[in-house]
């Protein structure tokens, strides 16, 4: 496409979406709840067609040379459908915030003063790979009484189209505008360009994906991002802490998947306990392939494996997120050195302590530095899924406005709202 039509395209999506973000913002709780149902009620209807479609872009990226983690993360299985029809589900069975008042309080004047939780208004999500993404970004989008711009990646394209007209469809079928949700249907990069330069129309923009993606966004965007740059996600065994039960998270939390930005990439073990649960972490990662890049101290006691894939971890490996079977593992003197060392290397996105001591859990608690921090549970759980958020936009590791998974809550915004009875100031 030509500069002009590019341009003319992407103002068409923000004068559509805006006027279809005034209807939302309107609309009942029961017609979007309604909306909800319907999408998952067709996601289940469709689930053969749209594994057709996703096919297509699966035999592209593999023709293409795409990575495996890569084109794991493109495909539509029926699991992978039949959660996106549940997240609807839990959505519409949620109540709604919008319109909620909160912290209404009597100031000496007489007036009451509190505030009102609205929707932004227009959202722009750009973003890679994951076609089941069309279907988070339009339900939370539904939801929360907003409307949305998708730009999916151009190796998805046949699975987002498919995907978008089934949510075009339960909006109309449910009596709102299918502008509710638009999917940009060119991959010509030049209309990203545009669509983060749109303040007119275009309240916030969330970026999802690689890191260059997401840095040349937050560079020329022209429009609030709400990002994350990289996931970078630490599990610590502390001593004291349970042996049996440290192994099985350790190995849930780097192995369930590879390729999420909440999989496990760096494995600090307090000295305290590092004799007695490196071997046993270390047997199941080389059973499955994991690579170690380890320190000296950890690689003298994984020595003794034999068959394990290990390597000296450099000073990047304690940045670095692989989405892939590799960890870096480093023994650390305590919990001192294991707060220090992930809020040194660590990307704020999600960490996690293995512990039996109350007061060392409280304080990782408290001073790690991060969207989502557990005790004694996988960091696979950092998703808005699993938190009951219905489903999620993304997980931010910004400060403002909001933090880790993005939900309903995460697409609204307060406003001051005040009741009177003829007061004047004085």
């Amino acid at each position: 496409m030509n500069a002009l039509n590019i341009s003319e395209l992407t103002q068409t999506l923000g004068l559509q979406a805006k006027a279809a973000s005034a209807v939302m913002a309107s609309a009942s709780a029961a017609v979007k709840n309604k909306a909800l149902r319907r999408l998952a009620a067709l996601l289940r209807e469709n689930t053969q067609a749209l594994q057709v479609d996703n096919a297509k872009d699966l035999e592209r990226a593999v023709a293409a040379g795409l990575a495996a983690p890569m084109v794991d993360r493109l495909r539509l299985t029926p699991k992978v459908l039949e959660t996106c029809a549940e997240g609807c589900e839990q959505l519409a069975a949620m109540g709604d915030v919008i319109g909620e008042i909160i912290g209404m309080k009597q100031q000496p004047s007489g007036i009451r003063v509190g505030q009102m939780r609205v929707p932004i208004g227009v959202f722009g999500m750009i973003f890679e790979s994951r076609p089941n993404v069309t279907i988070e970004a339009a339900s939370l989008s539904i939801k929360s009484g907003n409307a949305c711009i998708l730009r999916g990646g151009s190796e998805a394209i046949d699975s987002n189209k498919a995907l978008a007209k089934l949510v075009q469809q339960a909006l109309v079928e449910s009596g709102l505008p299918a502008e509710v949700v638009q999917l940009v249907q060119t991959t010509d990069r030049e209309v990203v360009g545009q669509l983060i330069a749109m303040p007119q129309y275009v309240d916030v923009i969330i970026p999802r994906g690689g890191k260059g993606l997401i840095e040349r966004i937050s560079r020329d965007a022209k429009v609030p991002v709400i990002k994350h740059l990289d996931g970078n996600c630490h599990t610590y065994v502390d001593d004291p802490c349970d042996i049996a039960m440290a192994v099985t998270v350790a190995d849930n939390a780097k192995t369930n998947k590879y390729s999420p930005c909440n999989a496990t990439e760096s494995l600090l073990v307090a000295r305290g306990v590092a004799a007695e649960f490196l071997p046993l972490i270390g047997r199941v990662y080389a059973d499955k392939g994991v690579e170690m890049r380890t320190c000296p101290e950890g690689r003298a006691i994984l020595q003794s494996l034999g068959d394990a894939k290990l390597a000296d971890a450099t000073e990047q490996d304690w940045y670095e997120e692989y989405l892939a079977p590799i960890i870096s593992v480093k023994v650390v003197a305590g919990l001192d050195e294991a707060i220090a060392h992930i809020n040194r290397y660590g990307s704020h996105h999600t960490d996690a302590i293995l512990t039996r001591d109350h007061m060392h859990a409280q304080r990782f608690l408290r001073e790690v530095d991060s969207g989502s921090v557990m005790v004694n549970a996988s960091t696979r759980f950092a998703d808005g899924f699993e938190y009951g958020l219905g489903a999620e936009i993304g997980i931010s590791t910004d400060k403002f406005h909001a933090r880790g998974p993005v939900g309903i809550e995460g697409l609204t915004s307060l406003k001051y709202v005040v009741l009177g009875e003829g007061e004047v100031r004085k």
